[in-house]
């Protein structure tokens, strides 16, 4: 259990928290979403040691995080931190001996995310010499080598290609399914909204809105009816609610209220109905409601 508790800092005249709080259960992948300069990073930075809030706590199974905790932690910085002309292998066996495994542990573990992490090709390449995404492959290896009991990832999807997106979507899905909670901050809130098993929205340093997906938008309470209808004539939903739009030969009608059965009536004397049934709103489509 890792616990955020009221989170405070300042830098200058900047608010960059502003009561922060949040909840990590063991298994538990938490997604971090925010704009630019939100507060996400800076929560990370103060939960590894990297920062010192002004007021508030981190807690780690029931009592204050200690640095002998953040040791057994892995973190994965936005500003990527591998030394560019080191090798792959060694690369990573170097911080794994850091994180205090023997050499021998380190090089099996090393040997095994190199083979998880698609870099078997790799593995004696200079890191300079790797597109960002093999980067960031490296980089995750860093983060995972001794095995760590949390998991903290700051914007780790950034500039992979759809593979690897995949890639490392699966990685972290077997640690939270290994027990190891996992935080993860990105902009790109489809794929927050498919992993995370949690999420919390941070605006201008505070929490604006958190719990599981489904709970978010119970809570925003909004769904919409979409209607598909080919072959019908212009004009067709004259009079209804909602808004239609043309994709080829069919035309699809969105509405937020209104009598369904009436809408699906006057759908099936225009023409075909393709798809009838409501929808609830997007990740991204709540993002933008709770920020405005």
């Amino acid at each position: 259990m890792l616990e955020i508790d009221d989170l405070r800092k300042r830098f200058k005249e900047k608010t960059a928290l502003d009561g922060v709080s949040f909840t990590l259960r063991p298994g538990e992948i938490f997604g971090f979403v925010g704009a630019n300069g939100a507060g996400k990073t800076t929560t990370m930075r103060i939960i590894m040691g990297v920062l010192e809030p002004d007021s508030g706590e981190v807690r780690y199974q029931g009592r204050p995080l200690t640095p002998d905790d953040r040791r057994t932690f892995g973190y994965m910085p936005e500003e990527r931190g591998l030394y560019q002309k080191m090798r792959v292998a060694e690369q990573i066996e170097y911080f794994g001996r850091l994180h205090g495994l023997g050499a021998k542990a380190a090089r099996r573990a090393t040997a095994e995310l190199i083979e998880r992490l698609g870099l078997a090709e790799r593995r004696n390449d200079a890191i300079e010499a790797l597109s960002l995404g093999n980067q960031q492959r490296v980089q995750l290896a860093v983060a995972l080598v001794h095995r760590p009991a949390v998991l903290i990832l700051d914007e780790p999807f950034s500039g992979l290609d759809p593979l690897a997106v995949d890639t490392l979507a699966g990685v972290l899905k077997e640690q939270a399914a290994s027990g190891v909670p996992v935080i993860f901050s990105s902009h790109q809130l489809d794929l927050v909204e498919r992993l995370s098993d949690s999420v919390g929205i941070i605006s201008a340093g505070r929490m604006i809105a958190s719990g599981t997906v489904a709970e978010l938008k119970a809570r925003e309470g909004r769904k919409r009816l979409k209607v598909v209808v080919s072959g019908a004539r212009p004009g067709w939903a004259d009079g209804l609610p909602g808004q239609v739009t043309e994709a080829g030969d069919r035309q699809v009608l969105i509405a937020e209220d209104g009598d369904g059965q009436a809408i699906l009536r006057a759908a099936l004397q225009a023409g075909r109905v393709e798809h009838f049934g409501w929808q609830e709103p997007t990740l991204a489509e709540l993002f933008r409601e709770v920020v405005a």
